[in-house]
């Protein structure tokens, strides 16, 4: 199979289940920021391979997260009424990462102020995913005012963000460096 098709040579794009839009659609928009957080989180897999003290802890909720990016884009690039080729978002796919934050917060201090984002490159580019993930989710919100998306889209992407910035925060822990506060 060829990697270039020409079919999207006049900016439109296909859509699982077929339909063509055009490639600053608002669907199309959406999965593509969700394909970037995915990217931004193999970046930070590729800096966690040599950092055992991270890797042991974060390798494969990080991957399971790529999985789940996957089946999100998935469902995003499908068009509405069209059988989504993969497996959907599931609450327990939530519940999950509820349970991690709750285990991770658990070792980490107490906030008592705003963060400032960085620390180690493993947290400085988990908190560049957060902020993706928070762009993916405003234009998943923009895409469910124009069409409808399943709740559980929304609360799994909202849970996400909150779920990378303690990500950001432990693998600070993990490397023994402090947050900094913001200090007005």
């Amino acid at each position: 199979m060829k990697i270039y098709t020409k079919q999207g040579d006049s900016g439109e794009t296909g859509l699982f289940g077929g339909g063509r839009v055009p490639k600053d659609d608002l669907r199309i928009r959406t999965y593509g920021t969700i394909d970037e957080l995915n990217a931004v989180l193999g970046l930070v897999l590729a800096e966690i391979v040599n950092c055992v003290e991270v890797s042991g802890k974060l390798n494969a909720p990080l991957i399971r997260i790529q999985r789940e990016l996957f089946q999100l884009g998935a469902e995003l690039a499908t068009p509405r009424g069209r059988e989504v080729p993969t497996t959907l978002i599931q609450s327990s796919q939530i519940e999950a990462m509820e349970r991690e934050i709750d285990e991770m917060e658990g070792v980490l201090p107490p906030l008592k102020n705003f963060i400032l984002p960085g620390g180690g490159k493993v947290a400085s580019a988990l908190h560049l995913a957060r902020t993706i993930c928070r762009r993916a989710e405003r234009d998943l919100i923009s895409l469910n005012r124009a069409e409808p998306q399943r709740p559980i889209v929304l609360q799994y992407v909202n849970r996400l963000s909150d779920y990378l910035f303690v990500v950001a925060r432990f693998a600070n822990h993990l490397q023994n460096v402090a947050d900094t506060p913001w200090i007005i």
